[in-house]
């Protein structure tokens, strides 16, 4: 299976929409949606107020969907022996690779559902050479037969961007809103490859049934269009899984935080909460995107030039603010890089931009006047080969920027990213440009909660069980504190790969299962022990010694030793080359061997391995690779 995406019909048609969303026209989709069948959609709405009812219960991508709000739920009764387990496979104690399952059934005969599939971002200090790093699911992959089915809660490369190169292992029922599928089918087809991965697209209202789990989808903000909660009703209770979300009453598009529905939960009973811990240090709420967009339309006016903004490719919100304080400047708006244009086309075919002006490509910026265009562009952590990287180092084809120029990190720098973002901003600052982050201005705010906004979907949802997720150890340690004195009384300590059981019974750890990481490295994807991330840190740190012998079958040596020195320096302290050092560690080693030994070759390679190893580490102070290969004529 190869690694691209195959999605049939227009990526954002879906019925039953629900949720309030923003920046769009919902009734003007609605109308469209019945005009042709498409692949997981229902098909043939009419006006028909039974026929409309009868097929909102038709099955849907070989599963039955129902409007949350309508119809009656199927959820049975437990058997003797059923569990409700939450097993993490990515996500918890690090940012990033989110990835859950959540089980249900007998220890014997357990049926999972997974939600997202994200990845995570290899650092260049502990991985080089690693390009993502996704999450290894040989635990579920070996029991794929058991797993109902995949529920994304959101298109953040986080939470689904493992999905091209995992989904062929699992081969589950996959379910995605339609923004989702709209990036994951123009990503397939960016990166290549003739895989099929059929989708079947929800909206926020709708509930999902796949074997003894049925999900409902709960509109939230977040920094990205069409995110969900998920409120999992099973026999044993209704876990709902945040996701990323936030409290914004004003998005700039999208939509907001249902909490009348999260309120309904509530009062229906809730054993668990799964929840996002990313903002948990921050007290208070965050500000509403619309206030973000107010303060970039500010800066974009008293701008006396260019201006630059980079932002985060899918922070759709974000684009339409950009675009609407160009206009609003009378500049026109330029977009560079493949993954901002990319967003970009998903989101105009979900009707998330509409009643902008053109987005013009990077060709046209060089012919606008100075006071007359805004760029939107990738590359707010500092990726080299982005777009800011190239225009920064002066090395972008179509666009420069100069004296009186203005630059908008629209963005968080993550961390691990600051020092690539920080050679950006000071290349940019040597030629006069000025820029402003969110250290100056009101030029971002994060998509996920703050405390004050994490109490009030506790006071809504009164869950039995508080279950910290989405956050290295000290979040995870701070949000139970918290869940604490909002007065949840259980508080589950999840870990990557341990299986807490939250029904029946009070929550507790059960089991352990095996989890891990697989390092994409240019067209492999491999595990770490294999991928030689570790060799190549260690010899970015201590270089690498080469050295060929040649002997014949008495041991004798027939050339002097071939040397290669690789990341080492050329003299030592008192100025003599390291080759000689190496060739005379090598010579000396091999004709200081006993005759019998000479004529092992792995015996002579490993002598003198140690030997140049410990010549070097003498003169130097640090132990490199060393590499010997012995050949015997």
């Amino acid at each position: 299976m190869g690694r691209g995406a195959w999605l049939r019909g227009h990526p954002c048609r879906v019925a039953g929409a629900r949720g309030r969303h923003r920046g769009g026209d919902p009734g003007a989709a609605d109308a469209r949606r019945g005009d042709r069948p498409v692949r997981g959609d229902r098909r043939g709405r009419t006006s028909d107020t039974r026929r409309s009812r009868r097929l909102a219960a038709e099955d849907f991508g070989g599963r039955r969907v129902l409007p949350a709000r309508e119809g009656r739920m199927m959820v049975k009764k437990p058997r003797k022996g059923d569990e409700l387990v939450f097993l993490p496979l990515g996500g918890v104690g690090e940012i990033g690779m989110n990835c859950a399952l959540y089980g249900f059934g007998p220890e014997d005969d357990r049926r999972w559902l997974m939600v997202d599939c994200g990845i995570t971002f290899a650092s260049e200090f502990d991985e080089p050479g690693v390009d993502l790093i996704y999450p290894d699911l040989r635990f579920i992959e070996e029991d794929r037969r058991s797993l109902v089915g995949i529920v994304i809660t959101h298109a953040h490369e986080d939470h689904f961007g493992a999905l091209l190169e995992l989904w062929p292992r699992l081969k589950a029922p996959l379910w995605m809103t339609p923004f989702a599928a709209g990036l994951l089918e123009a990503k397939g087809a960016a990166e290549g490859g003739t895989g099929e991965i059929p989708i079947n697209r929800y909206t926020a209202g709708d509930t999902i049934r796949l074997g003894e789990f049925e999900i409902e989808a709960v509109s939230v903000a977040h920094s990205i269009p069409e995110a969900c909660s998920l409120a999992i009703r099973t026999p044993l209770g209704t876990v709902i899984h945040t996701g990323d979300w936030k409290v914004d009453p004003t998005p700039v598009t999208g939509w907001t935080t249902d909490f009348d529905r999260f309120r309904a939960l509530g009062d229906a009973g809730v054993r668990a909460l799964i929840n996002d811990s990313t903002n948990v240090l921050r007290d208070g709420s965050s500000p509403s995107e619309s206030e973000v967009a107010a303060s970039l339309a500010e800066i974009i006016a008293a701008a006396p030039h260019r201006v630059c903004v980079t932002t985060f490719a899918s922070n759709v919100g974000r684009i339409r603010a950009v675009a609407e304080a160009a206009a609003k400047a009378d500049r026109n708006l330029v977009v560079m890089g493949r993954a901002m244009r990319r967003a970009i086309d998903v989101a105009k075919e979900c009707h998330l931009l509409d009643g902008l002006p053109e987005f013009l490509d990077d060709e046209a910026y060089g012919y606008l006047p100075r006071d007359k265009v805004v760029a939107l562009l990738t590359g707010s952590q500092g990726e080299s080969r982005a777009a800011l990287a190239r225009i920064a180092a002066g090395e972008h084809r179509n666009v420069a920027m100069s004296a009186g120029d203005t630059m908008i990190f629209s963005s968080r720098t993550i961390p691990g990213n600051e020092k690539s973002v920080n050679a950006i901003q000071n290349a940019l600052a040597a030629k006069g440009v000025k820029i402003v982050t969110d250290r100056d201005a009101l030029v971002h705010v994060s998509g996920h909660p703050r405390r004050g906004e994490m109490a009030m979907l506790y006071e809504a949802v009164r869950p039995e069980v508080s279950v910290p997720v989405h956050g290295e150890a000290l979040h995870l340690a701070v949000h139970a504190d918290f869940a604490r004195s909002l007065g949840v009384k259980e508080i589950g300590r999840a870990l990557n790969g341990h299986m807490l059981r939250l029904a029946p019974g009070p929550v507790e750890e059960i089991d352990e299962v095996f989890v891990g990481r697989l390092f994409r490295d240019g067209n492999l994807l491999t595990r770490p022990d294999e991928s030689g991330a570790r060799e190549r840190r260690k010899a970015s740190f201590a270089g690498v010694v080469a050295v060929s012998l040649v002997i014949d079958a008495k041991g004798n040596a027939l050339a002097d030793p071939a040397v290669a020195l690789v990341g080492i320096p050329a003299e030592d302290e008192r100025g003599r080359p390291f080759r000689d050092a190496v060739e005379t560690a090598a010579s000396a080693t091999l004709e200081g061997l006993p005759r019998p030994k000479r004529k092992d070759a792995a015996l002579v390679a490993d002598a003198v391995k140690r030997a140049v190893r410990g010549a070097v580490n003498e003169r130097w102070g640090k132990k490199p690779i060393v590499e010997v290969m012995v050949s015997v004529i």
